[in-house]
């Protein structure tokens, strides 16, 4: 029958075109997976020569991921190449070029939270344990990764900021060399000696475990005149990678034993003074 006939010598065709295309076909899977293997071998040797030299695990990992995706789509049209569909590598090429910017409209704050990720990942203006404040939040840096920064707030709150606000906000690390500053006030009396009270303030002060009494030294200031008080800026550093010592544990001890302090001198702290005048409207008849 002519269309049994017909349907053999198209299947006939099919193998012959086949067995023709069979070798471009193993060679390229072959000399793909080949070019795949090494160059795979020599960016693990890089990523584990980063590891080695730096201990920044985003930049680590951003770098593994970039690679690891390159390399998968060198593979693939290098194979399609090979094959001889060299049209179909350029044809999706176009395509992805076309997709991308389309995706990069419809996404556009993911898009810059990404390039937020990598500009940071190479310029990192922080690191993981950094106190850092960005717009309106700040805290200790738990995590970064490509899309957002995790922060832990003071009081145990989990925020996670998009790169794209912190590049664009005035970004302020509070511990990247290591050191912070505390600071808080004392109103005394106009008949306090002020200059023995700014002295028995830094002695306490010096004492207190956690504030650092070399290179950084506490120090006191007069600041303002109030109504009944004198106020007295006291400033002091600690070191926060030492982790024996918490900023506010820290802050909390000076206060309290400069108090005591002060208090065992009889130095007057007055209260702010409010006074309030009730004034009565009297209505006077005056007769004849």
């Amino acid at each position: 029958m002519k269309i049994i006939d017909d349907l053999l010598n198209q299947v006939i065709g099919y193998y012959d075109n086949f067995v023709v295309f069979l070798p471009k076909l193993v060679m390229g899977i072959v000399i793909s997976y080949i070019l795949y293997w090494i160059l795979k071998r020599f960016t693990k040797k890089f990523i584990n020569y980063l590891t080695v030299k730096t201990d920044d695990k985003l930049l680590i990992n951003f770098f593994d991921g970039l690679v690891q995706t390159a390399l998968i789509l060198f593979s693939i049209f290098l194979f399609l190449y090979i094959i001889g569909q060299a049209g179909l590598a350029s044809g999706i090429l176009g395509a992805a070029t076309i997709s991308s910017v389309v995706i990069g409209f419809a996404f556009k704050d993911i898009a810059e939270n990404f390039l937020a990720g990598v500009i940071m990942a190479f310029n990192r203006p922080f690191r993981t344990g950094d106190y850092i404040q960005t717009a309106s939040v700040e805290g200790s840096v738990v995590e970064m990764s490509i899309r957002e920064t995790h922060l832990k707030t003071v009081d145990g709150k989990d925020v996670y900021v998009p790169n794209g606000q912190i590049v664009k906000n005035p970004l302020y690390n509070y511990t990247i060399d290591g050191f912070i500053r505390g600071s808080f006030t004392v109103g005394v009396s106009y008949e306090s000696d002020v200059e023995h009270v700014r002295k028995t303030i830094l002695e306490v002060v010096r004492s207190i475990p956690g504030v650092l009494t070399e290179d950084k030294l506490p120090r006191t200031h007069v600041t303002k005149l109030n109504t009944n008080t004198v106020d007295i800026d006291v400033h002091y550093w600690i070191n926060t990678f030492d982790k024996r010592y918490s900023g506010l544990e820290v802050k909390s001890l000076a206060q309290t034993k400069v108090l005591d302090a002060l208090n065992n001198e009889k130095v007057g702290m007055p209260a702010t003074i409010i006074e309030l005048i009730e004034h009565r409207n009297s209505n006077v008849v005056n007769s004849k």
